[in-house]
C-alpha cells in the first residue's frame, strides 16, 4: 500500500517577480483576509501592489528569494530517509507559493498512492495555517479526482522531539553565557485578538509548548516569556509584542535568547525580523547579548518527532487521532480542531 506524506508549508517567493504575486495569494486567502468576495480578491491587489517594494526589499537582504523551499526540500528528505520506506514517498505542498497543492495533488495521483497523511510544518494549529492548507488541499483533490483515504494531522505543540530539540538548541545558547543574566524569549508569529476570540487554539499551544521547552531547559517562570512578531494592519493584535520585550530587557539589562517557536524552517521572518531588524532593535535599546536559536530544520530529535507522527497516523485505522498525543490537545472552547471539523476523512 502506497502512502503519501503531504508536508504544508506557507511557500515564499522564488524570485523577485514572484513577490507581488506571493502577496496577492497570501492577502487572497479567506483565512487571512476575512472580507467577503468579490472585495477580497481586489482589496489583496491593492494590499500586494503597496507592499510588494517593501517586502521585494526584504527579500533582498537574503538573497532576493525567500528559502523557506529548498529548507522545507531538506525536511522532507530527512523524514523519507528516517522512514525507510519505498511504500512511503513525501511530497510537499506549499499554501501561497509553488509548489502548491494543485500541483502537489496532480503529483500524489499520478504517484498512485493508496492512502494520504497530512502534515503540517506548523507544530501548533491555526485556523489562518493549517485549517486554511486542508482546505487548500481537499479542494484541490476534489479538482483533480484524487479519492482516497486522507488523514490529517492537527498539530504537535507539545511532541517529545519538538521539545527536545528546541530545548537543545537553547542549552547550547545558555552556554555561551554562563556569567550573564539572560531572559528565552519564545517568539511566535502573531494573529488578531478577534481571531483568537474566535476560538482560534493557535496563542494556547504556543504557550503550551513555551511551557514545556522551557521544563525541559530547567528555566524558572522568570527567565522566560512569550512573545509574538510581525504585527501587520490596523487590527489589534495579541501580545506582548516581541519588540516591547526587547526594550524590556535593554531596561532590564539582561541578554536575550530569542526562539522561533512557531517556525520549524527559516525563511523571512527568521532571517530578517528577528536577526537583522530585531537584532538592531536589541542594540538600540542596549540589550547586552541577544543570541537567536535557529529554526529546528532538519534537527535529528525534531525529524525523529515527524517520524513518529507518521507512523502511528499510518499504523491506526482510528478517526479520532489527529495530534501527536493522539487525539484532541485543546480545551473544547477551541475551535478548529480536523476532527471535530471533519477534516480528517
Amino acid at each position: 500500500m502506497k502512502t503519501a506524506v503531504v508536508l504544508f508549508n506557507l511557500g515564499g517567493p522564488d524570485r523577485p517577480e514572484a513577490v507581488r504575486g506571493f502577496l496577492r495569494n497570501l492577502f487572497g486567502d479567506p483565512a487571512i483576509l476575512r472580507v467577503p468576495w468579490p472585495i477580497r480578491p481586489l482589496l489583496a491587489s491593492l494590499i500586494a501592489r503597496r507592499r510588494a517594494p517593501t517586502a521585494a526589499e526584504i527579500y533582498r537582504e537574503i538573497g532576493g528569494r525567500s528559502p523557506i523551499l529548498p529548507e522545507t526540500e531538506k525536511q522532507a528528505a530527512a523524514l523519507t530517509d528516517a522512514l525507510g520506506n519505498p511504500e512511503m514517498r513525501v511530497f510537499i505542498a506549499m499554501r501561497y507559493w509553488h509548489p502548491m497543492s494543485d500541483q502537489t495533488a496532480r503529483d500524489v495521483k499520478e504517484w498512485g498512492a493508496d492512502h494520504v497523511l497530512l502534515l503540517p510544518l506548523y507544530p501548533q494549529f491555526s485556523t489562518t495555517t493549517t485549517q486554511s492548507s486542508l482546505d487548500a488541499w481537499h479542494k484541490a483533490a476534489r479538482a483533480v479526482g484524487l479519492s482516497v483515504p486522507t488523514r490529517a494531522v492537527c498539530c504537535y505543540p507539545t511532541a517529545s522531539g519538538f521539545v527536545a530539540g528546541y530545548a537543545a538548541l537553547i542549552k547550547d545558547a545558555l552556554a555561551e553565557t554562563p556569567d550573564q543574566p539572560v531572559r528565552v524569549l519564545f517568539s511566535a508569529h502573531g494573529l488578531p485578538e478577534r481571531i483568537v476570540e474566535s476560538g482560534d487554539p493557535y496563542v494556547w499551544q504556543v504557550e503550551q509548548g513555551a511551557a514545556a521547552i522551557a521544563a525541559a531547559v530547567g528555566l524558572d517562570d522568570t527567565q522566560w516569556r512569550v512573545c509574538f512578531q510581525s504585527r501587520v494592519g490596523p487590527l489589534k493584535w495579541v501580545g506582548p509584542a516581541t519588540e516591547d520585550e526587547i526594550k524590556a530587557a535593554g531596561r532590564d539589562g539582561t541578554g536575550l535568547i530569542v526562539v522561533p517557536i512557531a517556525f520549524v524552517s527559516e525563511h523571512s521572518e527568521t532571517l530578517v525580523e528577528l536577526d537583522i531588524e530585531y537584532r538592531a532593535l536589541a542594540d538600540d535599546a542596549g540589550v547586552p547579548r541577544y543570541i537567536r536559536v535557529p529554526a529546528l530544520g532538519t534537527q535529528p530529535a525534531f525529524v525523529e518527532a515527524l517520524q513518529d507522527i507518521v507512523t502511528a497516523m499510518a499504523s491506526r485505522n482510528d478517526p479520532a487521532l489527529c495530534s501527536h498525543g493522539g487525539g484532541r490537545l485543546c480545551p473544547s472552547g477551541h475551535a478548529g480542531c480536523p476532527v471535530a471539523m471533519g477534516a480528517a476523512a
